[in-house]
């Protein structure tokens, strides 16, 4: 069996925004109407990812303003940030910036301590020094079951995410919608950023949320295997059906193509109308 990589998130967001919520549906396929303010909750789980096992290390923070400043800074040292947000409120993605700047903050930190410890003479020597990997951020648009009371367009999420490097998905905790996938879609952005810090170049992410390296090399990470370029000039994930998810604390996320098959078409075609929150 292999051994799990372990994958640290840190999933923060404005009160009431639902970020206990996708946790919950996440870890115990549970969800409630009630709202019960968190300070910080931590969860532990493991998830089957293209054929490897990953330890994903939940940390669910205080989203209400009085208790921001609890926040510690191991938070800040986490693989990566789910930003999440109310679709029916525009404060909520408003509130996202106080924390995208944190994260931001926490990213140069990273960068400056690696070029502090690095042997100038490393390249001279023809050695491969491993460089810093950077947070990845994902920004998650939550409630999009609630279509009547929507007051942030898709678009608009869309493009707050693009502008300051964070990866996009809509969301709904209620009715299951892109939760296994938006942390797939996380998980898959670390190891990417895992794999171009180990060849000695600073990670990070490019303006559409792509994953950066060395001389600008970049990596589309979508849900899928599939990506397309819109008239934004934005790439559009479109999520790949997936595979059932057996029962037990280990699920498997393992994508597959529903060309050629008839019942992986309808299997295609029901990702697709989860997808429907996007429209």
């Amino acid at each position: 069996m292999d051994n799990p990589q372990k994958v640290s998130i840190t999933i923060c967001g404005d009160g009431g925004c639902g970020k206990s919520s996708i946790t919950l549906r996440l870890v115990r396929s549970q969800w409630t109407s009630e709202y019960d303010p968190t300070i910080e909750d931590s969860y532990s789980l493991t998830r089957r990812i293209d054929g490897q096992t990953y330890y994903l290390s939940l940390t669910d923070t205080a989203g209400q303003e009085e208790y921001r400043g609890m926040w510690a800074s191991s938070n800040l040292r986490s693989d990566a940030f789910l930003l999440v947000y109310d679709i029916t409120s525009p404060s909520s993605l408003d509130v996202l910036q106080e924390f995208n700047d944190l994260i931001d903050i926490e990213a140069e930190t990273r960068l400056d301590a690696w070029e502090h410890r690095r042997d100038p003479k490393s390249k001279k020597k023809g050695n491969r020094e491993t460089g810093p990997v950077q947070p990845i951020k994902i920004v998650a648009g939550n409630k999009c079951d609630l279509q009547e009371s929507r007051a942030v367009s898709a678009r608009e999420g869309l493009e707050w995410a693009r502008k300051r490097g964070c990866g996009f998905m809509e969301t709904s905790a209620r009715n299951t919608v892109n939760i296994e996938e938006t942390f797939a879609l996380i998980v898959r952005r670390v190891v990417e950023a895992r794999r171009i810090a180990a060849g000695g170049a600073p990670s990070g992410t490019g303006l559409d949320g792509n994953v950066v390296g060395e001389k600008g090399r970049r990596s589309m990470l979508s849900l899928g295997r599939h990506g397309s370029t819109e008239a934004l000039g934005t790439r559009r994930a479109v999520t790949a059906p997936l595979s059932p998810l057996p029962g037990g604390p280990e699920k498997s996320l393992e994508t597959e193509s529903g060309e050629g098959n008839p019942g992986k078409q309808s299997k295609f075609r029901a990702a697709l109308r989860k997808l429907a929150c996007w429209r």
